[in-house]
């Protein structure tokens, strides 16, 4: 990803990496997507119907202009403090606008209306991003635990809500202001984050590869799951002694 690229060309490429390409599967309401985009919101962008062979021919290009226009743009992302425009923005690609909008007015306490104007824009910029992040998720994954098709696609949902939310994060603890020359950063969530440790184990399998291992056989995806739920269990374990142990010294 370059170093140049604009907040919406950063977050594409992380929802991207959850939608994939071409895929039509039996059970899934949306019918045929291809990155993402379903044969309606093809036909919608198009002005006309669109056939599955138009889907299954969607260019980059063209569902960028899409994710631009209908999702990034509809919610007003481009006007909401950095890590929270990708968490309203994934969420509109996987729920819909009006289902995003109205969700993050719920968490930030403004009417609910599914209209992102004024109000709605100053209390996003005016609340803290990252617990807005959090709570967003909480009620994300409410409202996808209440669909029909939670038994059957909910586990993969609520892997990428999570990575979404571990991302957001990191956006939003990157743009803290900096406070005596350190960024203040969000360390568990960087350890958390599925990139930093994709790349991680990248690496340690080249290394071993030079060393004359086969790594070949390691099922990366697997134990970088692992990984991550190690650290977040440990994360966990780690703040409830710490706070049982700051209990005892306060009442001490």
């Amino acid at each position: 990803m370059a170093a140049s690229s604009s907040p919406f060309e950063q977050a594409l490429v992380l929802v991207l990496q959850h939608e994939g390409g071409f895929v039509r599967h039996p059970r899934d309401s949306g019918g045929a997507t291809n990155f993402g985009i379903t044969l309606q919101t093809l036909s919608r962008a198009r002005g006309y119907a669109a056939s599955i062979d138009d889907v299954r021919h969607l260019t980059p290009e063209e569902a960028a202009a899409i994710y631009r226009h209908f999702y990034w743009d509809a919610v007003r992302a481009d006007d909401v403090p950095r890590g929270l425009d990708l968490a309203l923005f994934d969420l509109a690609v996987n729920s819909g606008p009006d289902r995003a909008i109205m969700l993050l007015q719920k968490v930030l306490c403004v009417a609910v209306d599914g209209l992102i104007g004024p109000v709605t824009l100053e209390a996003a910029r005016s609340t803290d991003a990252i617990d807005a992040i959090r709570r967003l998720t909480q009620e994300r994954l409410g409202f996808l635990s209440r669909l029909a098709n939670w038994p059957i696609f909910g586990r993969g949902w609520r892997r990428r809500v999570l990575d979404i939310e571990r991302e957001s994060i990191l956006l939003a603890s990157s743009s803290q202001p900096v406070q005596g020359g350190h960024i203040m950063m969000d360390t568990k969530t960087i350890l958390a984050s599925r990139t930093v440790w994709a790349n991680l184990i990248g690496l340690a399998a080249l290394i071993l590869g030079l060393f004359g291992f086969d790594a070949s056989t390691l099922d990366a995806g697997a134990f970088q799951e692992a990984l991550v739920q190690f650290i977040a269990a440990a994360s966990f374990i780690a703040s409830t002694v710490f706070r049982i142990l700051a209990t005892k010294q306060i009442a001490g």
